[in-house]
């Protein structure tokens, strides 16, 4: 209702966040094929019915997740024990996943023998359940869990610092959370996808389909890098960017096993 609502005030650009509002804004923008939609992590292209008046939103997660992944193999290659890195799904989503996908292979091409463990919370708020998920994997030998549940993912974080192990952000950079455990944080900048599409609408070049940001047009990138981290540990995570964006690293998956 909302967002018919608002094609009825003649918005000149109406927009939607998340697969949750993918049905009611292909309802909107069918109903409306004169105005202009725009959708956050959905794929127009899946769409029912496929509004040519409606712009998907899209992000490559998996290359940013790669290089939080990169980091955090480094990081227990150095760590005594057996090397184990952790994640926390908040559900099953291709966003969610992009990240997760791209995290554990970025693990295991800084520390090929490194185990990988992922887990959903099927919440998004819930910060006691991401907690204990968080603590199970650390107790399995995870030296680093990465975030991706929104505000049930404090919780990881929460539960990296109880255990004094790192934790990876997600979205924005979280390190202001914790800066003590707060490894890194991998951003998405949904503010710069949609500033360009509000620019399209301005200058007229609207198009409906989806546009997809990655490292190399600062959709996602790298939160602050803990002040412990060793230089020499920085500099091969700033190559692997480099590698990511010059296409020399490809087909970084997208789908966790």
């Amino acid at each position: 209702p909302n967002l018919t609502s608002f094609a009825r005030k003649n918005y000149d650009l109406i927009v939607g966040v998340g697969f949750t509002e993918a049905n009611a804004i292909d309802t909107a923008a069918t109903q409306f094929p004169k105005f202009k939609f725009a959708i956050v992590d959905v794929d127009q292209t899946t769409e029912p019915h496929k509004p040519p008046n409606l712009l998907g939103l899209l992000f490559r997660e998996q290359e940013v997740g790669y290089l939080v992944g990169y980091l955090a193999g480094l990081e227990e290659k150095r760590r005594p024990g057996p090397d184990v890195v952790g994640s926390v799904g908040g559900q099953k989503q291709p966003p969610v996943d992009r990240f997760i996908a791209g995290y554990q292979a970025g693990a295991k091409a800084a520390d090929p023998g490194i185990k990988v463990i992922n887990s959903y919370s099927q919440d998004f708020t819930r910060q006691d359940l991401c907690k204990s998920i968080a603590l199970n994997q650390i107790a399995e030998g995870a030296g680093v869990v990465f975030q991706v549940a929104g505000g049930c993912g404090i919780g990881v974080i929460r539960a990296a610092a109880e255990k004094n192990v790192w934790a990876i952000g997600v979205d924005a950079d979280q390190s202001f959370i914790d800066p003590q455990h707060v490894l890194t944080s991998a951003t998405k900048r949904v503010d710069v996808a949609v500033f360009k599409a509000i620019q399209s609408v301005v200058n007229g070049t609207f198009k409906g389909g989806n546009v997809t940001y990655g490292l190399k047009d600062n959709g996602v990138g790298l939160g602050k890098i803990n002040a412990r981290v060793p230089k020499s540990e920085i500099a091969q995570v700033n190559k692997i960017r480099a590698e990511i964006i010059a296409g020399k690293i490809k087909n970084i998956p997208t789908i966790v096993k």
